[in-house]
C-alpha cells in the first residue's frame, strides 16, 4: 500500500490561499496529524515556506510538533486550557471565562488567545461572557492582552448563506475597539473575500487539496497492491453478504486494503472505482476490513497496484460516493500505509 503525499503541493496551496488575503498573516491548521498526512513533515515544509502560526485541536498535538519547529513558531491550541494540560511552548485559545481565569492563575504572563462564539454555538465565549471579562483580558500581561481574538464560520463553504454575514456582523460588534489582531477566516472564509480576512487567516482543508478551494493542487495519491485476480461467472457473487452478483463473466481483482486502513465501508458498490492508468475499475461487493474487490474486466492487463485517490478520483469525489466530506476521507487514512513524501 502506498500513500504519496506531495508537501510541495501543500506549500503551493498555502501560498495560493495566503495570496487571496494579502493584508493578513497566513497561519496553517495542522490538527489531526495535519489532516492525517503527517504533521511533523507538513509543519517543517510550511515553516520553511514562511508559515509561523500553526493551529492544533489538542495540547498533545501541539506537544507532538513543538520539537519539529523553531522557537519563533507559534502553536495555538483550539481546545484552550483544559485542566491538567501541559501548555509549555503552546498558546491556548481560551473558550470560556472559566478557561480564562484558570489560565491566568496557572500561567500568569504567558501568551494566550481568545475565541468568541459569533453564532455557531459550538465553542467560544458568547457576547455576555466576553463582555464580563473583556477589560481584564485586554489588560492582561501588562496591557499586551491576547495574541489574537478569533471566531469560526459555520457556513463559509456556502458563499450565499446568510449566516456568513450575520457572523461577520456579530464578530465585528464583539471586537470593536480591541487593539489586538483578529481572525475569522479558515479556508472557506478566505474565499469569501477581504471583509472576512482581518489580521490572521487560518487555512486548513484547502492546504491538503480539499474543497471549497477548488483551485487547490492535489496533495494525495493512494495506491493499493493487487493480491489476486480471478474469473467470476455469471450468477456468482463477490464478498460478504453476497451483495454483488456478476451478470456475465467478469474478471475481479482483490486489493490489500479496507476499512482498517480508513477506506470507508460506505464505498461498497457505491459507484466509486479503483483506477489503472486513468481507467476506472468499479468497486464491487463490500469493502471489508483488509480487502476490496474491483471489476478489472476491461483492462488489457492488470497492474501490480490500483489507485483509489488519484487525479480521476480526488478526495472530495471519493467523499461524494461515500456520502461524506473530504475531511473525513483524509483523516480516516491509517498508518499501515507506506508513506512517500515528495
Amino acid at each position: 500500500m502506498g500513500l504519496t503525499i506531495d508537501t510541495g503541493a501543500i506549500v503551493a496551496n498555502w501560498r495560493a490561499l495566503a495570496g487571496r488575503a494579502p493584508a493578513a498573516r497566513a497561519a496553517a491548521v495542522v490538527k489531526a496529524d495535519a489532516y492525517g498526512l503527517g504533521a511533523p513533515r507538513v509543519v517543517a515544509a510550511l515553516y520553511a515556506a514562511g508559515a509561523r502560526d500553526f493551529f492544533v485541536a489538542l495540547a498533545k498535538e501541539g506537544r507532538a510538533i513543538r520539537p519539529h519547529l523553531p522557537d519563533d513558531a507559534r502553536i495555538n491550541v483550539l481546545s484552550g486550557h483544559m485542566e491538567g494540560e501541559d501548555l509549555a511552548g503552546l498558546v491556548p485559545v481560551l473558550n470560556s471565562p472559566a478557561q480564562f481565569f484558570r489560565d491566568r492563575v496557572m500561567r500568569p504572563g504567558q501568551p494566550f488567545a481568545i475565541q468568541l462564539d459569533s453564532g455557531m454555538n459550538r465553542m467560544g465565549m458568547e457576547a455576555g461572557e466576553w463582555a464580563a471579562i473583556r477589560a481584564e483580558a485586554l489588560a492582561a500581561n501588562g496591557g499586551r492582552g491576547p495574541d489574537f481574538i478569533m471566531s469560526h464560520l459555520a457556513c463559509a463553504d456556502e458563499p450565499d448563506h446568510p449566516a456568513n454575514a450575520a457572523q461577520l456582523a456579530a464578530f465585528r460588534a464583539m471586537t470593536e475597539g480591541c487593539a489586538v489582531p483578529r481572525s475569522l477566516a479558515a479556508t472557506g472564509g478566505i474565499l469569501l473575500g477581504p471583509d472576512y480576512h482581518f489580521d490572521l487567516v487560518r487555512p486548513g482543508v484547502g492546504l491538503y487539496g480539499g474543497l471549497p478551494f477548488a483551485e487547490a493542487r492535489q496533495v494525495v495519491r493512494l495506491s493499493l497492491p493487487v493480491i489476486q485476480t480471478r474469473q467470476v461467472e455469471a450468477g456468482e457473487y463477490v464478498g460478504y453478504g453476497a451483495t454483488w452478483t456478476a451478470g456475465a463473466r467478469r474478471r475481479i481483482a482483490t486489493v490489500a486494503a479496507g476499512y482498517a486502513d480508513g477506506i470507508l465501508r460506505a464505498l461498497s458498490s457505491s459507484g466509486a472505482s479503483l483506477y489503472a492508468g486513468g481507467a476506472a475499475c468499479p468497486i464491487v461487493g463490500r469493502v471489508s476490513m483488509d480487502l476490496i474487490t474491483a471489476d478489472v474486466t476491461d483492462l488489457s492487463s492488470v497492474p501490480d497496484a490500483l489507485e483509489l485517490i488519484c487525479p480521476e478520483q480526488p478526495i472530495d469525489r471519493l467523499a461524494d460516493f461515500a456520502g461524506t466530506i473530504g475531511y473525513e476521507v483524509l483523516t480516516s487514512l491509517r498508518q499501515r500505509y507506506e508513506r512517500t513524501y515528495l
